[in-house]
């Protein structure tokens, strides 16, 4: 018997899914298929895996809640473990696969592994978009001649308007489910990762994404604030914290948008709400780079033509990751990390910034660390924001620095995150908990710690070595 398949890739959801609709409306009995590829899970060469078991978790309760979804829909997923190319060679040999259909990927490595899929089959492929906004062939320009800075991108969506389609709904229930061996989702362990003791700080799967958006939106009402509250760093309703669900595909943007739309509608249309629709822009815009730049965005030189002098340094690299740079912020900010598996964009500004303009560090390790820990890792967004951090990106200001001690007295004024993550600091109030080195030896007696011995000198010091890589960047850059 001939089936159609859907491979489910970063588009783990069944509403606002075109293949999925495609692959039922095709007249074929339907299997949905997931590949988790151990290449996503080993070490890369700098040494650390490329998937930590945060964002591995996340995404196997959105398999599973996937499966849940789709068994409802009598479509069974198929779960294998390995090679793309050789678990669909595998299966082709149980089941005669007589369509493909899948969601575009702009990535390189998702390039490879579909070759490889296509090399072993003789099915039709049909490939939609899904992840955006707005389809690429819905902007007011080719989708390859993005403009080079982001205002002037959102200025052409504005002015000369570009389509936004309303999510697809799931598609009806199959009348009956095929008999195939779906397979077990594997564990943490079996893919050479470490169990997770505490519960995770998101759930994975578009039941639990859709949660989060009625939480968010019309429960807690917090959309009518974000854009007071969206640099906040400690509490959850702080930002919208949609996406780790994006990153996956277990909301789509539009499915985000139709409701921040019917927020409006109900509720109050004001900046807050528009400035929800102008981060999804952003998303949009660093996908869009992507496609246009390709494999350039993991490049040294990133979008110029001149490399920076990028160092290595493995104590600094070392002090950065383990959060022990002797700067509060930056400190707190990379253990909640290493912890949870996120930490807001304020803070990831301020550690790539610290990372590349006060340490001269090789931008692209500081990446790849994010890449390994974020559970709502996307390549084009990860990369493309360190880019912009790093002054090789779409940036009109070539040396873009932040000061990490500023930024953590206007953002976390009361130092309730640098508190939570930083108890050996719990005894040091504002405005000396900003910048704990400047205070005397009576004053750390009297707080009960000593720097150098319970919390780190300063790796470097904040403005000679910010002033020290300006010099060097801004020479090199010529």
């Amino acid at each position: 018997m001939e089936v159609a398949v859907v491979w489910f890739r970063k588009d783990l959801r069944t509403v606002d899914h075109r293949p999925l609709r495609r692959a039922v409306e095709c007249g074929l009995p339907v299997v949905g298929v997931y590949v988790f590829d151990p290449a996503d899970y080993q070490k890369t060469r700098y040494g650390f895996k490329k998937t930590e078991r945060f964002r591995a978790a996340f995404i196997m309760e959105s398999v599973r809640d996937l499966r849940r979804e789709l068994n409802g829909l009598n479509i069974p997923l198929v779960v294998r473990v390995g090679d793309p190319g050789e678990v669909f060679d595998a299966l082709q040999e149980k089941l005669r696969i007589s369509r493909l259909f899948i969601h575009e990927e702009i990535g390189s490595e998702e390039q490879t592994a579909e070759r490889a899929v296509r090399n072993v089959l003789t099915a039709k492929v049909t490939i939609d978009h899904g992840h955006n906004l707005y389809d690429p062939d819905d902007l007011p320009f080719e989708p390859y001649a993005v403009p080079d800075t982001f205002s002037q991108f959102r200025k052409r969506i504005e002015k000369d308007g570009a389509l936004l389609r309303p999510p697809l709904k799931a598609p009806q229930p199959l009348e009956s489910q095929l008999e195939v061996d779906e397979g077990g989702i594997p564990s943490l362990q079996e893919l050479g990762l470490k169990e997770i003791e505490q519960p995770l700080r998101f759930r994975g799967g578009m039941t639990e994404g859709l949660k989060r958006l009625q939480h968010y939106l019309f429960e807690s009402d917090q959309l009518r604030i974000y854009k007071e509250t969206r640099n906040g760093m400690l509490e959850e309703d702080d930002s919208s914290k949609f996406s780790p669900w994006l990153a996956h595909g277990c909301l789509s943007p539009r499915m985000v948008m139709e409701e921040v739309q019917r927020y409006e509608s109900e509720r109050v249309k004001n900046d807050s709400t528009y400035w929800l629709y102008f981060e999804l822009l952003w998303r949009d815009y660093f996908h869009l780079v992507h496609r246009r730049y390709g494999d350039d965005l993991f490049q040294a030189s990133g979008l110029r033509d001149r490399i920076p002098p990028w160092e290595r340094n493995d104590e600094h690299e070392a002090a950065w990751m383990e959060g022990r740079t002797g700067y509060p912020l930056v400190d707190a900010s990379m253990r909640e990390l290493a912890a949870t598996g996120f930490t807001s964009n304020r803070a990831r500004q301020n550690v790539a910034s610290f990372w590349t303009k006060n340490l001269g560090l090789d931008w692209r390790v500081g990446a790849a660390w994010f890449e390994s820990l974020l559970i709502d890792y996307d390549v084009a967004s990860n990369y493309g924001n360190w880019l912009y951090q790093a002054g090789v990106g779409n940036d009109a200001l070539q040396f873009r620095a932040f000061n990490v001690v500023k930024q953590a007295k206007d953002y976390d004024p009361e130092g309730a995150f640098l508190h939570h993550w930083l108890p050996e600091l719990s005894r040091v109030k504002p405005p000396k908990l900003f910048a704990p080195y400047e205070m005397t030896e009576s004053e750390q007696q009297e707080a009960g710690f000593v720097i150098g011995r319970d919390y780190p000198k300063p790796i470097v010091p904040l403005f000679d070595s910010m002033e020290k890589q300006k010099v060097k960047f801004l020479k090199a850059m010529k």
